[in-house]
């Protein structure tokens, strides 16, 4: 990866206090970077808006890195993974709080960059393609988003340069697009997913559950009730699997299903009917005006 042969890693320094904040290039690797001697390293990138799944991904991260290791958070909300009628604009800011979050779990260090920042010489003319992994399921819905998320992912992990790099389970289509860049582009980073954090009553954490209403919340529950009865008979097979799951979607108040697709996690297609081994269960629907996603990963037998 860029960086790793032109630049030393930092001497051995107390982990600090408070997250130094951010906003530049230069700032950043002068903060990330203060000196010489090598320590172990980790990014977790955020389009902000932050909750306790962002805290379990930089928790994750300060253990791995141990204390003397160096935790940094971008927070960067990315225009290119954006479609034309998708909620850029009403997509939350709300720096202070993530700066407040992130350094409460551990981070060192936040990178809150403009968009000018990131793309100095304006949209990209050139951008990374997620290929074919990257037009089903999520990207069929929205066409050029993995594309997106992958020029920034390759971006801020040049500019970060770590030795890991975090990213939530929720999220299993980019979670396994990144993987494949990393694999199949050389990037010298181990990639780490942190499974989904949960409310109690079963709905996975997101940013943008917070758009939802008191009844659109009871609604939204039947997505995480529909993965965990297909969850339950996954001993059964995958017809048993889907079979279970659409059950409880079939009808669901206030819920319109995009897609529920049992998933062979390696290449990210469909699971064939006599598939065995670890999958993904994933559904995507909206609620209300709100999008929401979600998966469980299960042993199919």
């Amino acid at each position: 990866m860029a960086g790793k042969a032109q630049r030393s890693k930092p001497q051995r320094t107390p982990k600090v206090h408070r997250a130094v904040v951010t906003h530049t290039v230069d700032d950043f690797e002068a903060a990330f970077w203060p000196d010489e001697s090598p320590v172990d390293n980790a990014v977790v990138m955020t389009m902000g808006a932050l909750h306790e799944g962002h805290a379990a991904l930089i928790r994750a991260a300060r253990k791995q890195v141990g204390r003397e290791g160096r935790v940094a958070v971008t927070v960067f909300v990315n225009p290119l993974q954006f479609g034309p009628s998708e909620d850029l604009e009403r997509y939350p800011r709300t720096l202070d709080d993530d700066v407040k979050l992130a350094e409460e779990n551990g981070a060192d260090v936040v990178f809150a960059p403009s968009v000018d920042e990131v793309y100095p010489n304006g949209e990209p003319q050139v951008r990374l393609a997620a290929g074919p992994m990257g037009d089903r399921f999520e990207g069929a819905t929205r066409p050029g988003h993995f594309d997106g998320v992958l020029t920034v992912v390759a971006k801020l992990l040049h500019i970060t340069d770590p030795d890991f790099a975090f990213f939530g389970e929720k999220d299993a289509q980019q979670l396994a697009v990144i993987q494949r860049m990393v694999a199949d582009l050389d990037f010298d980073v181990e990639v780490v997913g942190v499974p989904t954090v949960r409310e109690e009553d079963g709905l996975a954490l997101s940013s943008r559950n917070r758009y939802l209403s008191e009844e659109e919340r009871s609604h939204a529950l039947a997505l995480s009730r529909a993965l965990f009865a297909g969850r339950d008979v996954a001993a059964q097979g995958p017809k048993a699997v889907r079979e279970a799951a659409s059950a409880v979607l079939d009808g669901a108040e206030g819920v319109t299903l995009d897609y529920l697709a049992l998933i062979d996690p390696h290449a990210f297609t469909e699971a064939a009917d006599d598939f065995q081994g670890e999958a993904v269960l994933a559904v995507a629907a909206k609620v209300g005006s709100t999008r929401l996603i979600d998966n469980v990963r299960i042993i199919v037998r």
